[in-house]
């Protein structure tokens, strides 16, 4: 595992702002080592897969979950490249925990936007300290990169609504604030965004309000989501099915345990 030691403008960045740009966190070999797991992955799609893009889309929008346990080259990066050691020092924790993995790849020409939203309300955990890594194998110019609302991860929870037909699937309808209108506001709300490269990343936490635009004709955007666990992360039960799922779980953690499970190990990032 490498020596990656961040500047400390880098973290206090993402624990004001929520959301900061890497460059260069993984090695050339790495890269090739995430795509070659990508295109194993889209060749052999889990049952969570899903195709998030309307039919008459002239793209394809597909995503996929929690599939690095059978796959090789995922598994070796999330637990031995930089990434946990990054993640450590982003979330200011003495232990580094794999959460999940998510796949998102935009084929060439695909209209759909991915909408604002949070991630944390999808899931079934509880705490401050989290990262997720949004790290890309393919050049992304800045019109479809991520795009995040800077200090959004302060605490207000927003109601998560499935993203083709906003329907309230999770928390009940009210329980939660409303999205506000952020690209009608752009005085209200600061946004962040940067063009990458194969090899750089960003990080954001989960609780952090970003979306992101459809691409070209000719460009594919596949993208290789690594999410990560900090000291104060506990298991949310919820009565609903999050997204992921994590089946049986909820009959061996109890509500508010630590996230103590074969499904989310602990990492020696030292």
């Amino acid at each position: 595992m490498r020596d990656y030691t961040l500047p400390d403008s880098t973290v206090s960045d993402y624990a004001r702002q929520g959301a900061v740009v890497l460059r260069g966190v993984l090695k050339p070999a790495e890269v090739a080592q995430l795509e070659r797991g990508i295109e194993y992955n889209l060749a052999h799609l889990s049952p969570l897969a899903q195709v998030a893009s309307q039919a008459d889309d002239p793209g394809k929008f597909v995503e996929d979950f929690c599939t690095w346990q059978h796959n090789p080259d995922y598994a070796h990066l999330m637990q031995h490249s930089a990434l946990p050691r990054v993640a450590a020092q982003l979330m200011q924790s003495e232990t580094v925990r794999i959460y999940h993995d998510h796949l998102l790849v935009k084929e060439p020409g695909t209209r759909q936007p991915t909408p604002w939203h949070q991630d944390q309300p999808y899931y079934n955990v509880a705490g401050r300290q989290n990262v997720s890594f949004w790290i890309p194998v393919d050049p992304v110019p800045l019109e479809s990169t991520l795009r995040f609302v800077a200090g959004s991860h302060a605490g207000t929870w927003y109601m998560p609504r499935t993203f083709r037909d906003l329907q309230a699937k999770w928390f009940p309808e009210g329980a939660l604030a409303e999205l506000p209108q952020i690209d009608a506001n752009p005085d209200q709300f600061e946004q962040l965004g940067w063009a990458l490269q194969p090899g750089d990343a960003v990080a954001f936490h989960m609780l952090t309000l970003h979306a992101s635009s459809g691409v070209g004709p000719g460009t594919r955007r596949r993208v290789f989501s690594a999410r990560y666990l900090g000291d104060d992360a506990r298991h949310a039960v919820r009565s609903w099915r999050t997204s992921p799922p994590f089946a049986g779980l909820a009959d061996r953690l109890p509500d508010g345990a630590v996230m103590d499970d074969a499904m989310f190990p602990l990492l020696n990032w030292r």
